[in-house]
């Protein structure tokens, strides 16, 4: 019996446009899709004195120690605490002030890159009438999660809300998943986690117990995805979020 219903939020219930967050190309070079935007912030509301190359390499540089002793533990690293890390290393006086704003610069990038399916809101009015709902994701900055939330309708469906920015912990471990299973006071073996994601969705949710639901209609190629992964496999694999109802439906039908 499925009693609860968890998701994944980006190329789950919303949708990254992920070719305008492509690397451009800038003197020659690849740099981050948000890296022109946060330079010019940081030259002409910070006065910093930085070509965009400099600029660039330097926040590489942080970026890749802060990943060792966070992201590649299983760690979160919050956007705030990497853009002080950067503000930080160009010397800037008020790092606080700067790492604010340059935050703010960079979600703003990626807040408008995501599009919202016509049909999800809907979706999950219907499934709310008979299961809590809830929302596991990794994000670095969860008051840009709750926005998108707001903007979409969703926010009033999804209780709780657990981003991984707030718990510290990223999927696959087993804590964040935990984090819902306690939310929802319901065992894992009673919730269904959907996520487009076969390692963070469907892996870390499986090794907690939850049954899963892979949505494959922003995954590229489901058949190589799924070819080579060595993880738990999916219980469930759905196209699209508009056909979760039904499953759920027959999932809970009397026997």
């Amino acid at each position: 019996m499925i009693r609860g219903i968890a998701f994944d939020l980006f190329d789950t219930l919303v949708d990254q446009n992920h070719d305008r967050l492509a690397p451009v190309e800038v003197e020659g070079r690849r740099i981050g899709a948000t890296t022109p935007a946060l330079h010019r912030y940081a030259v002409d509301e910070l006065g910093m004195e930085v070509p965009i190359l400099a600029f660039a390499d330097r926040l590489r540089s942080v970026d890749r120690k802060m990943r060792v002793e966070t992201i590649d533990r299983g760690l979160e690293l919050a956007t705030h605490d990497r853009f002080a890390a950067l503000a930080e290393s160009l010397g800037c006086p008020d790092v606080a002030a700067a790492a604010r704003g340059l935050t703010q610069v960079h979600m703003s990038v990626l807040r408008e890159a995501v599009t919202i399916p016509d049909h999800h809101e809907a979706v999950l009015a219907n499934l709310a009438v008979d299961h809590p709902l809830a929302l596991c994701s990794n994000f670095s900055h969860a008051e840009t999660a709750r926005s998108i939330l707001r903007r979409a309708g969703f926010d009033v469906h999804l209780d709780p809300v657990v981003i991984s920015e707030e718990v510290g912990i990223r999927k696959p471990r087993r804590e964040i998943f935990e984090a819902v299973s306690t939310a929802l006071a319901l065992a894992p073996g009673e919730i269904l986690h959907v996520g487009d994601d076969l390692r963070a969705d469907v892996g870390g949710a499986a090794a907690l117990g939850m049954k899963t639901v892979w949505l494959t209609r922003r995954v590229r190629d489901p058949e190589a995805e799924l070819a080579g992964y060595e993880g738990p496999r999916p219980d469930f694999a759905l196209e699209d979020l508009m056909d979760l109802p039904v499953l759920i439906a027959r999932l809970n039908r009397p026997r």
